[in-house]
């Protein structure tokens, strides 16, 4: 399970930073939304948290397949029991719960009394780079890693379609810390800026430690009042360059 979580996010956070900080570093440069690169020590920081983070998702991962096995959980192995649109549908539902999920845990670690134990390593990160998408200590990877016998234990889901929502969870962390803002100008007067959120928001969040707890979507923030204040301005001044 860890060798298989490790080679997704070898995948996208490899491709993240070969693009971002090698073939198109100069192209890209207006999009940087810290104008400055992460340092070396930095990212070497954030790809060792990550490992660890990997193997821990292992072992959770792992534990979750012991409950499929022994008939604890709602995973299915055939799909027509439940057909094609629930299969996709599934997916949807995952990514909607595990943004409730993030929304929430990671507002929760944000407490004073919390944010020591369980939060401080993710934000040693204030310029992160695509590595420091798992870079989290130990007790935060647990909790994080909690979705996945959540979702087991409480949605019919097919392995194939679990498969594919952890890989855009993966694909949707890591271009949260990629640095750049790679959506258009239009996106915030539209109501698409509204809905889904944006690489600025969380890398605003590691450089200010104020609002934007969300991970696919805006919309908690929003509706939480959370968000930064700053937040449409900042994406407006970065898309702007």
């Amino acid at each position: 399970m860890a060798a298989y979580d490790l080679t997704h996010y070898l995948l996208v956070a490899g491709v993240a930073w070969f693009l971002g900080y090698v073939l198109c570093r100069s192209w890209w440069a207006n999009r940087k939304i810290i104008p400055e690169m992460p340092t070396w020590a930095d990212m070497r920081r954030e790809a060792m948290w990550s490992t660890l983070t990997v193997v821990i998702y292992g072992l959770i991962g792992a534990a979750t397949i012991a409950l499929v096995k022994a008939g604890w959980t709602r995973v299915y192995l055939n799909i027509d029991d439940f057909g094609w649109g629930w299969f996709w549908g599934s997916v949807a539902v995952a990514i909607f719960m595990h943004d409730t999920y993030f929304y929430w845990t990671h507002r929760l670690i944000h407490h004073p009394k919390l944010f020591r134990f369980f939060h401080s390593v993710h934000h040693e990160s204030h310029n992160p780079s695509p590595w420091a998408a798992y870079c989290v200590s130990p007790g935060e990877a647990v909790i994080q890693a909690g979705i996945i016998p959540l979702v087991a234990l409480t949605l019919p889901i097919h392995p194939l379609a679990f498969g594919l929502f952890w890989f855009l969870q993966v694909t949707i962390a890591v271009a949260g810390h990629t640095g750049y803002e790679f959506h258009a100008k239009w996106l915030m007067d539209s109501w698409l800026g509204k809905f889904f959120s944006t690489p600025t928001n969380h890398i605003q969040h590691h450089d200010s430690f104020k609002g934007n707890f969300g991970l696919y979507f805006n919309l908690w923030d929003r509706w939480m009042g959370t968000n930064h204040p700053d937040y449409e301005k900042r994406y407006r001044e970065v898309v702007g360059r």
